[in-house]
């Protein structure tokens, strides 16, 4: 059983949603310290909601199918907000990258506030904390452990995936010092999160 949750979770944590791209945007812009910040935020989210997952509020959820639609929707304004905003981001003649930085937030707070936000209204993250996980837990057998186990394998693959889109940012970053290809990449980037947007808006439980 473990081998599968390790299967399943490499894979789904590959998968380019809205954690990975945000991360990777974060890499571009601002390097990759700061992406590590945001990458920090995403995480922090996660955790909480394994540790809610943990608590039984799983059963709540399914027990509620509203709550998890505010949360859904919620993320969803989110993300349309957060393309719309790269979309717009001012693109300088210059093709200084540092002066045609998108006025995203790019202190620690901010970008760790950001990741958390996007993390913890993913509604693909959502299920997989409070639906899927809890199918790998054995009632028969003490269950903290069991969580302790699975949170480890899911942070070591989760933060490997992390590191490699913030690498790929940042990698990206030698191509954004011409504002022809920055601004390309806003409108990219911003179509991207708006998109997700309105795939989170259309999910169904």
């Amino acid at each position: 059983m473990w081998w599968l949750f390790v299967g399943v979770t490499f894979f789904v944590s590959a998968t380019p949603g809205p954690n990975m791209m945000l991360v990777m945007v974060s890499g571009a812009r601002f390097g990759f310290r700061p992406a590590m910040v945001t990458m920090a935020g995403c995480w922090t989210a996660l955790m909480a909601m394994m540790a809610l997952s943990a608590a039984g509020l799983g059963a709540t959820i399914q027990t509620f199918p509203a709550l998890f639609d505010s949360l859904r929707l919620a993320g969803a304004a989110y993300l349309a907000y957060l393309g719309i905003k790269i979309w717009r981001a001012p693109v300088h003649a210059g093709g200084d990258l540092a002066a045609a930085r998108a006025r995203l937030p790019s202190s620690p707070r901010s970008l760790f506030r950001q990741g958390m936000l996007v993390g913890g209204s993913n509604p693909k993250a959502i299920l997989f904390a409070l639906a899927f996980l809890p199918q790998f837990i054995d009632p028969a057998l003490p269950k903290l452990p069991q969580f302790a186990i699975l949170l480890l394998t899911f942070s070591v693959i989760e933060i490997a995936w992390y590191t490699v889109y913030a690498g790929s940012g940042q990698r990206l970053a030698i191509y954004l010092r011409r504002a022809s290809v920055l601004k390309l990449f806003n409108r990219v980037t911003g179509g991207v999160f708006v998109a997700f947007a309105v795939a989170m808006a259309d999910v169904r439980r």
